[in-house]
Parts: structure tokens; C-alpha cells; sequence
């Protein structure tokens, strides 16, 4: 047997990275099948419902989060005020549960319940519509009637109730008397 230098799987007219000289009649460039080609289409619209259906939910669950605390605002929004007005309401109920019948210490004691009340008002800002003298705002007064006046026509010459505002916001026009114009 004769031995050969040359590695006997090189062919050593082509060396080892080239390619055989003769074509293998069977390799063709290789095209993924109709098959092939379609599972890999399902795959792929697979994954997009997937994130889809995730992204769906997501947006469902954001707006059910949205809902539940929106209803929770509305419904404990007034929280902060109702507490503050519990001090009131103990004073109004320590008032009344006093026996003595002197008109100064119930006076006294209205008075002190009247600027608690002042107070938890201020707290909120919440504010006296007191528009005497006043020319009338229809967004801040009602004019339930007119009287005679030495003041300008439409001025507001007496407060039947008084109104209140809300950070600005008309909560309850005043009921007022405006002066009739002179004639």
C-alpha cells in the first residue's frame, strides 16, 4: 500500500473549501414547502392574537381600575369634611344635652358651634355669598323680589339667605331683595 501525503478527503486539484466539481443532481436550492411556509405564517399570526388578546385585556383591566376608583372618589370624597364636621355636630349634641335653661350659656354655646362651623367652612374653602349693596349677579344671586329703594335699580338691598361658593363655585345662590328701578 502506498501511502499519500495528502489528506485523502481534500481533493488536492480544488482544496478543501471549494466546492466538488461535479453538481450532485439532487441538490437544488432548498425552498421552505407551501407547508412549511404556512405553519410558520400560523405561528406568527399566533403570537400576534396572543399579544393582542393581552394587550386587550391589559386596556380592560386599566379601565375596571379606572371605574373602581373614580366610584371610590365619589363615594368617600366628602370624607375629609365629614369629620370635621362630627366636632360640630358633638358640640350641637353637648348643647342640647345641657339642663340648664340660662339663655347666655345656650347663646355662648351656639356662638361656639356657629365658628366651629366657620372654621370647618374655611377648611374647605368654602365661602358666604353676603352680596348687600351689590348689583345682581345672576350666577351668584336669585332675585325673589323688589323693593323700593333709594339705591340703583337692580342693587341688592337685603339677603333673605345667604349663598355660599366652593373654591369659587357657586354651591347655593343667595335668595335677595333688589331695590325697584326709580321712575
Amino acid at each position: 500500500m502506498e501511502q499519500n501525503d495528502t489528506n485523502p478527503q481534500v481533493d488536492p486539484k480544488v482544496g478543501p473549501l471549494a466546492e466538488p466539481l461535479h453538481a450532485d443532481a439532487n441538490a437544488t436550492e432548498v425552498m421552505p414547502s407551501m407547508e412549511e411556509m404556512l405553519k410558520a405564517a400560523e405561528l406568527k399570526a399566533q403570537e400576534h392574537y396572543d399579544a393582542w388578546m393581552y394587550a386587550k385585556a391589559e386596556g380592560e383591566n386599566i379601565r375596571r381600575r379606572a371605574i373602581e376608583d373614580v366610584s371610590k372618589a365619589h363615594k368617600f370624597a366628602v370624607e375629609r369634611f365629614a369629620n370635621e364636621m362630627l366636632a360640630v355636630k358633638d358640640s350641637l349634641d353637648a348643647g342640647l344635652a345641657v339642663q340648664t335653661e340660662n339663655i347666655e350659656s345656650f347663646k355662648s354655646g351656639m356662638e361656639l358651634t356657629l365658628k366651629q362651623i366657620s372654621s370647618v367652612f374655611e377648611k374647605f374653602s368654602i365661602s358666604e355669598i353676603n352680596p348687600i349693596g351689590e348689583k345682581l349677579d345672576p350666577h351668584k344671586h336669585q332675585a325673589i323680589g323688589m323693593l323700593e329703594s333709594d339705591q340703583p335699580a337692580n342693587t341688592v338691598v337685603s339677603v333673605m339667605q345667604k349663598g355660599y361658593t366652593l373654591n369659587d363655585r357657586v354651591l347655593r345662590p343667595a335668595l335677595v331683595m333688589v331695590a325697584k328701578g326709580k321712575e
